[in-house]
């Protein structure tokens, strides 16, 4: 892997514009046409910069792919933490309910592009999505942490994994549509489910 890692870090404010414009670029030609029409050329032409200039900072396509799902995973994770940080007054159900929602509405902002690293270059992103899903993990290991008392769970660090896989995976279905039900009553039962397993109501609307 360590041979599609970006070739430096840009430094000057120009340099950073220039590899953000790249990034953005990446993740529309993704979107449009796919993980495998993706090119080194593709990219330079949509951002606007020579291929040379592309080639200072990223050495393949595999290195563009892992810099989008850096930047990709790097979002879900700050809007995550700025949910935990803004209900941490809450009570834990309606605490819990609105991390859960806030998790999977950040998988649904760009569901294309969530597509495509989680799915079409999977074998290539793996890694980095394991790392985004053990930050969030440990996000909600901590607040299950602070009233593991109240809860019926015998083990933070397991039913921290338990709650991240279980809703990751209903915000991942949402990606393809629900069969036979609306998004928002699947939300509802996910939250339902989860508040449940930890031993809690469903807060009330």
């Amino acid at each position: 892997m360590a041979g599609h890692e970006p070739r430096k870090q840009p430094k000057q404010a120009r340099a950073r514009a220039t590899v953000d414009a790249i990034v953005q670029a990446t993740a529309r030609v993704l979107v449009e046409d796919g993980y495998d029409s993706l090119s080194t050329n593709r990219v330079a032409k949509r951002a606007g910069v020579s291929i040379g200039s592309l080639y200072q900072y990223f050495p393949d396509k595999e290195s563009l792919v892992l810099a989008v799902a850096e930047k990709h995973g790097e979002a879900i994770l700050a809007d995550l933490r700025a949910r935990l940080e803004s209900v941490a007054g809450l009570p834990l159900d309606q605490a819990l309910e609105s991390t859960i929602r806030a998790f999977i509405d950040v998988h649904l902002v760009d569901p294309e592009l969530h597509r495509v690293i989680h799915f079409d270059a999977h074998t290539l992103t793996r890694a980095r999505v394991r790392q985004g899903a053990l930050t969030a993990q440990r996000m909600v290991h901590a607040a299950l942490v602070e009233r593991q008392d109240t809860l019926l769970i015998r083990d933070a660090d397991a039913a921290a994994h338990v709650v991240v896989c279980t809703v990751e995976a209903v915000a991942n279905s949402l990606l393809v549509g629900p069969v036979g039900a609306d998004s928002e009553a699947v939300v509802r039962e996910t939250c339902d489910l989860v508040l449940r397993y930890l031993g809690l109501s469903a807060a009330e609307d």
